[in-house]
């Protein structure tokens, strides 16, 4: 695990202030005054005159940190600038840097896993696409384990296999539904998983789900397991409000039409038809609530 933090230590402020300090230098700062507008020693200083401080490329051309440094170096040596004006100024482009920007590339650079993520990067916002993409993916992941361990899940897995998803909160196709990638398959009485949750892999359930959304439902995630009388019965027992809809139809008219009459649905179903084998669809605001109702129908 790398943090964005560490890149800004180890890359951006040796950069920075090598440059800073030539910039004085050249306006006819001494040696000691530089080290005491940067706050940093005098064999500090000496080592960024003399190349003794690796410095990153991306950072020392970008316009902007050029263009901040000449600024601070003209109002440091004028006297306009105070030294806290020059660190706060310095602060906010560090911080325009990490949204998106130049340092969110170098900080993907430096840890991989990050660059998995397809969005603007911005590590820092609380509400930003990463942590609730992030958040959606370990919703499924422990909705996945949970029923790796539920005792008889297994049954409950059709012949096309199970998936569970979750979407992101403005999501309006399956890129921005997060699934098991494959199936959820029954290998030897036993719920067998094929891999980590990714986004864009489950086009069925997804779908089922988005159709739900489009049509008022305020689900956020599903799950499909196999159909038959004796679920629906179990299903409702748990206090789940259950809609059939019509398996040969389109689904985004067969769905809006069942949870037009059935607005508060928790689980649409269709009994099959040729070629296509009947299966429950139970719905929840997240992947865990949706694990939960089954949980209670294997009890």
């Amino acid at each position: 695990m790398k943090f964005i933090e560490e890149i800004v230590v180890e890359e951006f402020l040796p950069t920075f202030r090598t440059m800073l300090a030539g910039e004085l230098r050249e306006r006819g700062r001494t040696q000691s005054e530089v080290a005491d507008l940067l706050g940093v020693s005098q064999s500090a200083v000496s080592k960024y005159a003399h190349g003794e401080v690796d410095i990153n490329d991306d950072i020392a051309t970008d316009e902007r940190v050029v263009g901040l440094v000449e600024r601070i170096a003209e109002g440091l040596s004028a006297g306009d600038m105070s030294r806290v004006q020059a660190l706060v100024e310095t602060e906010v482009l560090i911080r325009r840097l990490e949204r998106a920007d130049l340092l969110a590339r170098i900080h993907e650079a430096a840890y991989p896993p990050i660059g998995e993520y397809d969005g603007p990067l911005d590590i820092h916002d609380p509400d930003g696409e990463l942590r609730i993409t992030e958040r959606v993916r370990s919703s499924v992941r422990r909705g996945v384990r949970t029923l790796e361990n539920t005792s008889g899940f297994a049954s409950l897995i059709p012949a096309v296999g199970s998936n569970l998803v979750e979407a992101l909160p403005e999501a309006t196709t399956i890129d921005g539904v997060a699934g098991v990638p494959g199936r959820i398959l029954d290998i030897k009485g036993r719920a067998t998983v094929p891999g980590e949750p990714e986004f864009g892999v489950s086009e069925h359930v997804a779908s089922i789900l988005l159709a739900a959304r489009g049509a008022g439902s305020d689900a956020r995630a599903a799950l499909n397991i196999s159909y038959d009388a004796g679920t629906i019965d179990a299903l409702e027992s748990a206090g789940c409000v259950t809609a059939e809809f019509d398996a040969d139809r389109d689904i985004e008219t067969a769905v809006a039409e069942a949870i037009h009459g059935t607005p508060d649905v928790d689980v649409l179903y269709q009994t099959g038809s040729f070629g296509i084998e009947p299966i429950c669809y139970v719905l929840g605001p997240d992947a865990s609530a949706v694990v939960e109702i089954v949980r209670k129908i294997t009890q």
